[in-house]
């Protein structure tokens, strides 16, 4: 049984070991690896006679403010939609996270700042680990409500190495354009969450399939974190680009493809709905693919017409996909997606590297002028035509999908550690496993006080 005194013990000393060792290893790395960058330290900084209000943090921060609501705020309060699973969907989202981005400053550091021996941080290097987070939340939505927090915790140590291998092929050797992550971030962690899911298929899920659904109050704390997601997407597509014209740019995309894909979810929602109502699963995830599905392309002249066309398709397939396409995963290809990223990061986020593929094969001098240089420096250079550039963006999508499936794969295998102590599938979708909930204790000795005198009086 789930609540057995054994199990009970090994949980109790599962997690605290995990978190400590984990802990103590990314310290230790810290203090050997990690330095402040030249605008971060205070005796590289004023040997410059430089003005405080040139330093990159004042350019920055405001961007990395929004993304890490996104990622700490947004995604938690998105997955707190499951009726009896919300302690779980916020508090596993703020354990992930903790550990991701001390975890992904490593990894990343070791791949793109590595100066003399020694990584170098900054406010650009917190953006960064913030985005590698965000792929690890999106492959914790497809297993939601059916791992512990130690097999997550194990989850992010195999997937941020792998996205950060998977970021260095594409950016610094294919030198691939993805500002927004299409690829890197909602590709492959989609991808990498959806093989998971599919290795940790649990057959006898239906015992908890009443548990699966949502309830009035829990689909309003999800909605908040869609709103947040919303509000700040623009942030989180621009703020690794060039200052200027290019995070310009990219905000003002992400912008409108945001708002078409908000209309075409309402719109098809409605559409296929049962007695023309609207879903609110609908409405909190689909309308969101509009910020994924220019990812890649945010950053090139895409066009505001371009932009409110690729975010009214991708809503228009994120909806689709919810109401058809993920009873036909899980009934033919046994793919227990609990969150439907398949539906919000991974086909809007292949969608988007396509869109990448063909703006940048339509890139020319007279559409950029000397802004070309910004965006496809290598196009600018003459080393590379607009054509093979866009072959290389194609060639990254698959590289990413390669990296996300087999690391979902390797992923699966060390989650089914029976060690571990996975919830039993008759208490899956559950926070009393894992928290002490006010109430439903005593909620629970009633019920049981109930059958009793149901039994007596048989």
């Amino acid at each position: 049984m789930a609540g057995s005194p054994r199990r009970a013990s090994g949980r109790r000393l599962q997690l605290p070991l995990l978190c400590l060792l984990l802990q103590g290893a990314t310290a230790i790395l810290f203090a050997v690896f990690v330095r402040y960058n030249p605008e971060t330290d205070a005796a590289l900084w004023h040997s410059g006679n430089r003005s405080s209000s040139d330093n990159e943090f004042y350019f920055r921060y405001p961007s990395f403010q929004d993304v890490h609501v996104m990622v700490c705020v947004g995604f938690g309060f998105l997955m707190a939609f499951l009726q009896r699973y919300g302690f779980s969907s916020v508090g596993f989202t703020f354990l992930l996270a903790a550990f991701a981005l001390q975890w992904s400053t490593l990894i990343q550091g070791f791949f793109h700042s590595l100066h003399g021996g020694h990584i170098h941080v900054g406010v650009q290097s917190m953006i960064n680990a913030d985005f590698c987070a965000a792929a690890v939340l999106i492959s914790f939505g497809a297993i939601l409500g059916k791992t512990g927090p130690a097999q997550l915790l194990l989850m992010a140590l195999l997937e941020v190495l792998l996205f950060g291998v998977n970021e260095f092929v594409l950016l610094s050797l294919l030198r691939v354009k993805d500002a927004g992550g299409s690829m890197t971030i909602h590709t492959f962690g989609a991808y990498f969450g959806l093989v998971l899911s599919r290795v940790l298929y649990r057959p006898q899920l239906e015992k908890s399939k009443h548990r699966q659904g949502s309830v009035y109050h829990s689909d309003l704390f999800a909605m908040i974190g869609t709103i947040f997601l919303w509000t700040f997407w623009p942030s989180f597509n621009s703020a690794p680009t060039m200052l200027g014209d290019g995070q310009h740019r990219t905000t003002l995309n992400t912008y409108y493809s945001l708002t078409a894909s908000t209309l075409s979810t309402f719109a098809l929602s409605a559409l296929v709905g049962e007695h023309g109502r609207l879903d609110m699963v609908h409405i909190q995830n689909a309308a969101l693919a509009g910020g994924v599905v220019v990812g890649t392309s945010g950053e090139m002249m895409l066009t505001p017409f371009g932009a409110l066309a690729a975010g009214f398709l991708a809503g228009t397939v994120s909806t689709l996909g919810y109401k058809f396409f993920t009873p036909v995963l899980e009934a033919k290809f046994k793919l227990q997606d609990t969150c439907g990223v398949h539906n919000l990061h991974g086909m809007p986020g292949v969608l988007g590297a396509l869109l990448g593929v063909l703006v940048a094969g339509l890139a020319t001098h007279e559409a950029y002028g000397d802004g070309l240089g910004s965006v496809f420096p290598l196009i600018a250079e003459g080393q590379r035509s607009a054509t093979a550039q866009a072959m290389y963006q194609l060639f990254g999508l698959l590289v990413t999908l390669t990296f996300a499936s087999v690391g979902g794969g390797l992923g699966g295998l060390l989650l089914r550690l029976p060690f571990l102590d996975p919830p039993p599938d008759s208490q899956c979708y559950k926070d009393r496993i894992y928290w002490e909930v006010p109430g439903e204790r005593e909620d629970e000795a009633q019920g049981s006080l109930r059958a009793e005198e149901t039994d007596t009086r048989a």
